[in-house]
């Protein structure tokens, strides 16, 4: 595996191990300040929960399949995949032959075990870096999160590098999640800085959630086609929920990519800026059976729908768009997002606009002329 860390460093991480924690009985390391506290699983490195440190009880928006299937009384079929978690390299179904060599579905990051490069308290902010290496892809994986005192902004930059002698196409999504009870039917809406969609193709029949949108059709975000002949907006959850949907949206390109889901009535907001040229593509999964255990992913991508490899690199573009990123031959490519999570005013209802400027994220309702603005020393 790729030595990451100079002597120097490897001595600091040693000295400064984050603190521990277990979430859902994982083992798991905590990144706090005195504004927000995250959970990172050592498995897949994925956030498992972020929570307002001055909330009693605290709470996180992100998506629980286990605590979800408990309240409901139901099996949780989802496993390890919850929260934020990092599909790499693959996204979707691998191949036939894929499968008989035992190339996973969504790849092998999020079940790997990451370990500790770096825990350490830079100035005024808080450091964790955690590694792993993938053994049938032949990468090497590196994953830095950053959260400054006083800030409510998360960093996370990524670092993939390349075993092989060849240069690859590379699926990579970051697969982030809100569920119960944040996701709420008729409340919680998405917002994001988005344009041309489309709903993923699919086989009539009975398998799955009843489906509330036609398969393939193009549409403009926020508002698709329905089965039933109307319309409907994306951006709220169903108030009847019986469904399972996928719909993909081409960022705008030109600007910094965002992403918001807020719950009005907990008025609260949790949040996402990325560059489109790194994630040219949102999926909005949604998954909304009877029981309760809803879900819903705002996964941002390299490709517009999780599926093999070998069909992403067929179809090549969509909208014009690539649907794939290269990793060159014995080279590192990375990756940056800022995630961050507030409360908001009373009376914001959606988002028009997040912007990243003058060391604050600026998040806009122009309707409600409701506006947040958080501080950050971070960037992108």
């Amino acid at each position: 595996m790729t030595k990451w860390i100079t002597p120097l460093l490897a001595v600091a991480a040693l000295a400064a191990a984050p603190p521990k924690t277990v979430f859902e009985n994982l083992p798991a390391h905590e990144l706090a300040n005195n504004k927000v506290k995250l959970q990172i699983l050592e498995q897949g490195s994925s956030i498992a929960s972020i929570s307002l440190l001055d909330q009693n009880p605290q709470f996180s928006p992100l998506w629980n399949p286990a605590a979800a299937s408990r309240a409901a009384g139901a099996k949780n079929t989802f496993g390890n995949s919850l929260g934020h978690f990092l599909c790499l390299d693959g996204f979707g179904a691998s191949s036939a032959e894929e499968q008989l060599a035992g190339y996973p579905f969504h790849g092998e990051a999020f079940s790997q075990k990451w370990t500790v490069n770096l825990a350490a308290h830079q100035g005024p902010t808080n450091v964790l870096v955690l590694a792993t290496h993938l053994p049938l892809a032949f990468e090497d994986v590196q994953r830095t999160y950053r959260l400054n005192d006083g800030e409510q902004v998360l960093s996370v930059e990524t670092q993939v590098t390349s075993l092989l002698a060849f240069d690859r196409p590379l699926q990579w999504a970051e697969h982030a999640t809100i569920g119960v009870p944040f996701l709420k039917p008729g409340v919680t809406v998405v917002d994001m800085s988005a344009s041309r969609a489309r709903t993923r193709p699919y086989e009539p029949g009975p398998a799955g959630l009843p489906h509330r949108l036609p398969p393939g059709k193009d549409f403009t975000w926020p508002v698709a086609p329905a089965l039933a002949g109307k319309k409907i907006d994306l951006r709220a959850e169903p108030l009847k929920p019986n469904s399972g949907d996928h719909t993909t949206q081409l960022m705008l390109p030109g600007r910094i990519a965002f992403i918001t889901m807020l719950n009005p009535e907990l008025h609260l907001l949790l949040g996402y800026l990325f560059r489109p040229e790194q994630f040219p593509w949102t999926q909005n999964w949604e998954y909304y059976p009877a029981a309760g255990q809803y879900a819903r992913g705002l996964e941002f991508s390299t490709q517009p729908f999780d599926v093999p490899r070998r069909q992403v690199v067929q179809q090549n573009t969509m909208f014009g768009a690539p649907m794939f990123r290269w990793l060159p031959a014995r080279s590192k490519i990375e990756s940056r997002f800022l995630m961050f999570y507030t409360r908001v005013p009373d009376g914001m209802r959606k988002v028009d606009d997040v912007r990243l400027e003058n060391g604050a994220i600026t998040i806009e309702d122009r309707h409600a002329h409701r506006t947040v603005q958080l501080k950050t020393s971070l960037s992108l």
